[in-house]
């Protein structure tokens, strides 16, 4: 190729200098510069090879680079599909995809399964390794589809003169297929839809379907309904060629003479996708013939003429561009230029068959940025030799090893259960058959139940079963020796029924499907797995969440309160995200709204609390656009939105365009990041692709507007030192969605970097799969490795490089205990003087460190437990019983006022209470209605915050039944700090049965509780009272002795207080118990009454709120 020198007065033209081979720019060019540097090679030259038919140069139809691997596509006059890859453009694949005599093959499209091509009468799809997918093409009055041996005929219109196709919408799914033809064809992968239309000569696909006509005319058509939204009359006579990219849509065309044949027009016209009107066009003197829009620069186009100028112009600024010059040997075919998808080449075809390939920088030349891997053919190594014998065994020839998936494989869609094999027939019966007028005829042996068969399994166990946990009761009945029928899932199974696996796909790992608890009649507990008093203030229970999942360390917790608040919030609601199924949007759709919402929410808390001036952190939703852009551009286009409107101009008296940009002026310390997956789904592929997503960022505010890095850009500045103002984020955590069948509804699983929670800067990273109750630690290529068939990314966490394992624990040494010095009611006025807990006294009652204190609450019922009866009998729990606190009494454990209460609160519910189990819980309806209530009422989160004060304070909490009592009202205790008489009595060698409190207070305390119903006073004292006993047993070292007789006792008046009791003696019945031995009593004097009066003393008036 040889290149002539033109005018440096024109445009400031780039020249070529034959002795170094490369392209010499002038020193004042900007835009070039950033394209492709100030030279440019010629990287390497393609010849195809010469026609067997005639021997002429085989010409090339079209030309196009490959949007998500480094290969260039070919497709030549004689109906074949080639591909070459790299910069060498090593010979890659090559197909004949068409009939040679449908002639050239016209448009190339790339989707992730493989190339489509398109010639006159028929539209092909070949894998890129040349396997054919799909062939669609034209029979006489009808068109066919073969794929994979299947035919199918359609009569309704047929394919003469095919010239274009492009894509509708961003699915990728469904292409449009037209020419100069009175039909269009929308095709699916699997099937053809005929839509009645006009011809179009070609199309683009950008925000509208741009569909070119061969009078030079071009339609906008709506993506979603095909619908004509305007026309623009482009050229007088056909179109030469047109790009469209973001909002701009530009094309070349022929222009009609008056005396002579069409000639190209010196303009290149360009058309505002957004506003539908035309903008000024770019001049181009010898005729622009091809054009290109640039991948990275939206306003950035390449013109090129039919006899080698090219010209770099902003369509926004015709007056401004650079011309490059080059002299070919032949004319440039008619499958013009092509630009790749990264921007950094470009390729050229000639008459003679063959390919130039130009490029700023030869060296780490790429196609597409983020390129998926090509897949080269194994090498295949010859078998070695065996000499098979009557000696030598068959296990001794082995099996081949394989790794993906087999093609003899069933797809999920073709299995079906088919029902039980047939029982087999009694021996007995076959013995005594006995011919009759019809078959044979035998007694029946009676061996079953009328109606009653074995249960014939399809699947033989064979130990390679996924267990499904058990639940505690189940497990307790197994170690008594109880049979329980065992929930376990074969392979096999897992395969044949997709409603107990969640999955049918072999491709998906069982750690990814899905996970559904099932209720036992105990609920999910039975399952093995600041200054605020707003209730539905989700900073706070989300404090309190995370501050009881630290204390957990690992053990399980549950999100009670938490969940209480978020669905008591209307938006929420609105929004559908406390459903679990929602018709109107997806998962992913959901999942995202919800991330919006508690970033939005936890905003509003924080500033109505007024903890300081901080500044929300933004959510965005990444635009995927052009072919393989890198992660940091999207990040950055998300930042900086751009928003068209029309608005009135004074000035002007009339409504005008404006353009808005958001500007940025600080960046948070998180980022949570929505992937924008439910609107913009062609954006999947890119998650495919190994290390697309960066595992860390850099982000630079300046002036506004805001740069991105990552990879070796953000390496090179921080070596550079240039990181002084540069925020660097690490990946921390992200949500999948995870699509594991056809059969199957998809959920979301959490991949979570629990390393960065470690105090030990120093740690490594630790990758976590959280899958509903399902935690399993996996490496971090799992965690970060995709794929478009069952796992998408839905939402992204970053976090502030500095912020990582710094953990800040500076608030314990700083906790406001006033509440727990005060008495404080929503009803103060209704309260009765008695009914005012006696509170601590600050200068002789400070709670600490070993504090022991007695404690004890009480229940309603806000839910009754719903059950289904299967056809099988069995009872299935559908949503278990849930309970409200209703009362919480905390009593002094030692000191001159031993056993008063200091925290007597009832609890305000605005749920409907269902069930008040007065009985049980010694609360009426009026107790907890501020307007009727002699009791102090305090809402939950008052009650909640005094516990939690007092269980950070080192406080040891002393009672009967803690854990259950802590798990209902959503607070973890460590075993450290609960003293549980149920625990201390509890003897797993005589019985598995717990003692309960009025039993042991009845046999060791002679006293009889709980007689009519429970009091919370009374029932936290008696356990004081049990607790030391216990310790007099330890000390005098007959516990042991002790438990076994209160056992034994049990074991005679089946573990119940006998009617009539009344200490140790049964009224009328003049039976003494046998205590066995006389202990000493807890407490010599008078007993307390149930519920004590207390002492008025400090802080005991009523006040304004603890917690304001």
């Amino acid at each position: 190729m040889a290149a002539s020198r033109v005018s440096p007065k024109l445009f400031g033209c780039v020249v070529y200098s034959e002795g170094t081979d490369e392209w010499i720019y002038p020193q004042h060019v900007t835009e070039i510069d950033y394209l492709w540097g100030t030279h440019h090679y010629q990287v390497t030259r393609l010849q195809l090879p010469l026609s067997k038919k005639d021997g002429l140069p085989t010409g090339i139809g079209t030309l196009a680079f490959d949007t998500q691997q480094e290969l260039l596509w070919v497709g030549t006059d004689s109906a074949r599909v080639s591909s070459y890859y790299g910069a060498d453009m090593q010979k890659y694949t090559s197909t004949q995809a068409h009939p040679i005599h449908e002639g050239r093959v016209a448009q190339l499209l790339f989707h992730e399964r493989g190339v489509i091509s398109i010639t006159s009468k028929s539209v092909h799809m070949v894998s890129r390794r040349g396997l054919t997918q799909w062939h669609i093409w034209f029979v006489g009055p009808s068109y066919r589809t073969r794929r994979n041996s299947l035919t199918k005929g359609y009569s309704e219109s047929s394919m003469t003169d095919m010239k274009c196709m492009s894509f509708i919408g961003k699915s990728s799914s469904e292409i449009l297929v037209a020419g100069c033809q009175r039909v269009m064809y929308k095709i699916n992968i699997d099937k053809g839809v005929v839509v009645k239309e006009h011809d179009w000569y070609m199309m683009k696909f950008c925000r509208y379907i741009c569909a070119g006509t061969s009078t030079g005319a071009v339609h906008f058509l709506d993506p979603d309904t095909l619908s004509y939204i305007k026309t623009w009359q482009a050229h007088s006579a056909n179109l030469s060629d047109m790009d469209a990219q973001d909002s701009y849509l530009v094309t070349c065309g022929w222009s009609t003479r008056p005396h002579g044949p069409p000639t190209l027009e010196s303009f290149a016209k360009v058309y505002d996708l957004k506003k539908l009107e035309q903008l000024p066009p770019v001049p181009f003197h010898t005729g622009a013939a091809f054009v290109q829009m640039h991948p990275k620069l939206s306003t950035t186009s390449i013109i090129s003429s039919m006899n080698g100028q090219l010209q770099v112009a902003n369509i926004l600024d015709p007056n401004t561009s650079n011309l490059l010059q080059a002299n070919l040997g032949n004319y440039v075919s008619q499958s013009h230029l092509v630009l790749a998808p990264s921007g950094a080449a470009w390729a050229l075809a000639e008459l003679d068959g063959s390919v130039q390939i130009w490029a700023g920088s030869p060296d780490n030349l790429r196609f597409t940025e983020s390129a998926m891997p090509i897949e080269f053919a194994d090498e295949v190594f010859p078998f070695p030799y065996i000499d098979i014998d009557s000696d030598i065994p068959f296990s001794a020839i082995g099996m081949p090893y394989y790794r993906e998936k087999l093609l003899s494989a069933w797809p999920d869609d073709q299995v079906y259960e088919v029902g039980f094999p047939p029982p087999k027939i009694d021996p007995e019966v076959i013995k005594n058959m006995t011919p009759s007028a019809i078959g044979f005829r035998a007694p029946n042996p009676r061996k079953t139940l009328r109606n009653q068969m074995d249960r014939m399994s399809i699947v033989d166990s064979d130990g390679t079963a996924f267990a499904v946990p058990k639940f505690l009761s189940q497990k307790h009945r197994e170690e008594n020796g109880e049979a329980v029928k065992e929930r376990r899932i074969s392979v096999a199974e897992a395969f044949t029924k997709p409603d107990l696996t969640g999955s049918t796909k072999a491709d998906v790992p069982v750690m990814y499907r899905l996970m559904e608890i099932k209720y036992s009649r105990y609920g999910v507990d039975d399952f093995d797995f600041g200054n605020c008093i707003a209730e539905s203030c989700l900073l706070c229970e989300l404090g309190y969440l995370f501050d009881m999942l630290e204390k957990a360390e690992g053990q399980k917790c549950h999100a009670t309160n938490f969940l209480k608040a978020f669905s008591s919030l209307g938006e929420a609601s609105k929004l559908q995200l406390t459903e679990e199924t929602s018709p109107q949007s997806t998962l992913e759709a959901r999942i995202q709204a919800a991330n919006r919402f508690l970033l939005k929410q936890i905003g509003l808390d924080y500033q109505r609390i007024a903890l300081g001036d901080t500044k929300l952190d933004q959510n965005i939703n990444p635009r995927m656009r052009g072919s393989t852009p890198a992660f940091s551009r999207i990040l950055k286009d998300s930042f900086e939105g751009e928003n068209s409107q029309r608005m009135w101009c004074d000035k002007c008296r009339r409504y005008q365009p404006v353009q808005s940009w958001e500007t940025i002026h600080g960046v948070p310390s998180v980022l949570m990041i929505n992937t924008g997956l439910s609107k913009q789904t062609d954006a999947r592929q890119l998650w495919s692709i190994p290390g697309w997503l960066p595992e860390r960022i850099g982000l630079v505010v300046e002036k506004g507007r805001i740069i991105c890095l990552e990879g070796e850009a953000l390496r090179v500045s921080q070596r550079n030192r240039q990181s002084r103002q540069m925020a660097v984020y690490d990946l921390v955590g992200l949500v999948a969605d995870v699509n594991s069948g056809e059969h199957q509804k998809s959920h979301m699983v959490s991949l979570i970097n629990v390393g960065i929670s470690s105090r030990d800067r120093q740690a490594e990273p630790q990758w976590h799969l959280f899958n509903d109750f399902l935690v399993r630690k996996v490496d971090r290529d799992e965690a970060l490795r995709f794929a478009t068939t069952w796992k998408i990314p839905s939402i992204l966490a970053y976090q502030y490089q500095g912020g990582n394992n710094a953990i800040d624990d500076s608030w314990k040494s700083s906790l406001d205990t006033s509440c727990l010095f005060m008495n404080w009611s929503l009803n103060p006025y209704n309260v009765l003087q008695h009914n005012w807990p006696c509170v601590l006294d600050p200068s002789t009652e400070q709670p600490g460190l070993g504090t022991h204190m007695p404690i004890d609450t009480e229940f309603v019922r806000l839910q009754q437990e719903e059950i289904e009866i299967l056809a099988t009998g069995d009872r299935q729990v559908i949503r278990p019983t849930r309970e409200g606190l209703a009362r919480v009494s905390v009593l002094r454990a030692e000191g001159p006022n031993e056993g008063l209460p200091f925290i007597d609160d009832y609890i305000s519910i605005s749920e409907p209470v269902v069930d008040y189990v007065t009985k049980y819980s010694g609360v009426s309806a009026g107790d907890l209605d501020p307007a009727f209530s002699v009791h102090p009422l305090v809402p939950l989160k008052v009650a909640y915050k005094k516990l939690w004060l007092l269980l950070n304070l080192g406080c040891v909490f002393v009672g009967h039944g803690l854990t259950k009592d802590f798990r209902n009202i959503n607070m973890f205790v460590p075993k450290s700090q609960m003293v549980d008489t149920v625990t201390l009595f509890y003897n797993p060698s005589r019985s598995k049965r717990n003692l309960s409190l009025r039993f042991l207070a009845w046999y060791l305390l002679k006293e009889n509780i709980q007689s009519e119903t429970h009091d919370s006073i009374e029932d936290a004292f008696t356990a004081l009272k049990l607790w030391k006993k216990y310790q007099e047993f330890e000390d005098a070292g007959i516990l042991e002795k002790m438990i076994d007789e209160i056992y034994t006792a049990g074991r005679k008046w089946n573990y119940k207080v006998p009617e009539g009791a009344k200490g140790d003696r049964w009224a009328g019945g003049g039976l003494t118990v046998n205590r066995g031995r006389d202990t000493p009593d807890v407490d010599s004097g008078v007993s307390r009454p149930t519920t004590p009066v207390g002492k008025k003393g400090a802080g005991s008036e009523y006040s304004e709120s603890p917690l304001r």
